[in-house]
């Protein structure tokens, strides 16, 4: 497995210190090579709060990581013809046009491919037209964005998109394969097949006694205020179905999950996704674009403005030295997601290594950057 047990004990010893010093609360973490676990560590507090010891099967609200999920049902789609890189959103979800023609200037040029590489143009806003005591009905938030304008002409602008790109991709979705709940589609198409029993969409009543509560630490004049993400706590229930951050989890879980991608769609002898567009999806698909929302991030702490390095839905390392969730040390093509202040997967294919992390105690982001930087970097020097 060739891991420095030494390093990984570094590793282990440094988020003990920062769950210490109040940094975040606890962490659910497995570093693997090869597909072998060299670390799984349980750390802290699931909730700090009330004492509440950090525990291997404890299910998290797992943030703008679900974003993953949803990307994956796009690919399955592709592979399986059901949509194109250049089907457009209004092909299949007519009523997006909205009513007022010169409010729908731009979005009949919305396809696929600007959905997963965040060019779609629209707004780069945590509220995808609607509140987010809606946020999980998905009717109401498609119903909402006939109304909600494009601001960059698609293609041409890469700024992450919180909600928008994946509550739309989430209904296409949902409308080619003929469900009638989205929850139900990626239950049946990832979750069920990986044997990820503890993942959905919503969080159902049984698992509710395991669930992690979101406790936020940033500035109430940050980019997103603490109730902008606590209040996921009240609204991703049993029935929500929220494509962009509505997905829950364990740290075991979203390693099958990781797992199936280091070996390219492959997963007991089937193929989950087809590895042509798993190496399409971990390819560079962005060119130099810088990503508005990180290169805000890292000006305002006075550090280099990475470039937004998307392949199709994945983040991917990329080239150079400024500071990301991968750290610099990764190979260019490793890819992973993330999720606000608290979660993170990557997988290294040069090094074949697979990293998960699950946490509590919701961090500023450009606090996450630093964290995340941090701990990958040690992740990957454990590798000889």
């Amino acid at each position: 497995m060739t891991m420095n047990s030494k390093a990984l004990a570094r590793l282990e010893e440094e988020i003990n210190c920062d769950i210490e010093r109040g940094d975040y609360d606890g962490v659910n973490l497995i570093v693997a090579r090869h597909g072998e676990i060299a670390l799984q560590g349980t750390y802290g507090y699931a909730e700090r709060a009330t004492q509440r010891p950090t525990k291997r099967d404890d299910v998290y609200r797992i943030l703008s990581m679900s974003k993953a999920f949803t990307n994956t049902l796009a690919y399955r789609a592709l592979s399986e013809g059901k949509l194109a890189l250049s089907t457009r959103v209004v092909d299949i979800i007519p009523e997006f046009m909205g009513t007022d023609p010169f409010r729908a200037v731009r979005k009949d040029k919305i396809n696929l491919a600007h959905l997963l590489t965040h060019r779609s143009g629209m707004p780069a806003t945590p509220n995808p037209g609607v509140g987010p005591e809606q946020f999980g009905d998905l009717a109401a938030v498609i119903e909402a964005l006939a109304s909600v304008d494009v601001v960059n002409e698609p293609g041409t602008n890469l700024n992450y998109a919180p909600s928008i790109n994946h509550a739309l991709m989430g209904e296409m979705v949902r409308r080619v394969y003929g469900y009638e709940r989205f929850r139900d589609l990626a239950h049946d198409l990832i979750f069920e097949p990986l044997g990820m029993n503890d993942t959905a969409f919503g969080l159902p009543k049984d698992r509710e006694d395991r669930a992690v509560p979101l406790k936020v630490n940033v500035p109430e004049d940050g980019w997103l205020a603490p109730e902008d993400i606590e209040c996921l706590n009240r609204y991703i229930t049993e029935d929500a179905e929220i494509p962009w951050v509505g997905g829950t989890s364990t740290v075991d879980d979203i390693f099958r999950f990781a797992e199936m991608f280091r070996r390219k769609g492959e997963h007991d002898g089937d193929y989950l996704v087809a590895p042509a567009i798993v190496e399409a999806a971990t390819t560079l698909q962005t060119g130099d674009m810088p990503n508005d929302l990180y290169t805000g991030i890292n000006v305002a702490r006075g550090w280099e403005a990475p470039a937004g390095n998307f392949g199709l839905g994945f983040s991917l390392s990329g080239p150079g030295t400024a500071p990301n969730f991968f750290g610099p040390f990764t190979s260019p093509r490793t890819f992973g997601n993330y999720g606000a202040g608290s979660t993170l997967f990557w997988v290294d294919p040069e090094r074949d290594l697979t990293f998960v992390f699950l946490s509590s105690g919701v961090m500023d982001e450009g606090d996450n950057v630093a964290r995340f930087q941090k701990i990958s970097t040690m992740v990957v020097a454990a590798a000889v």
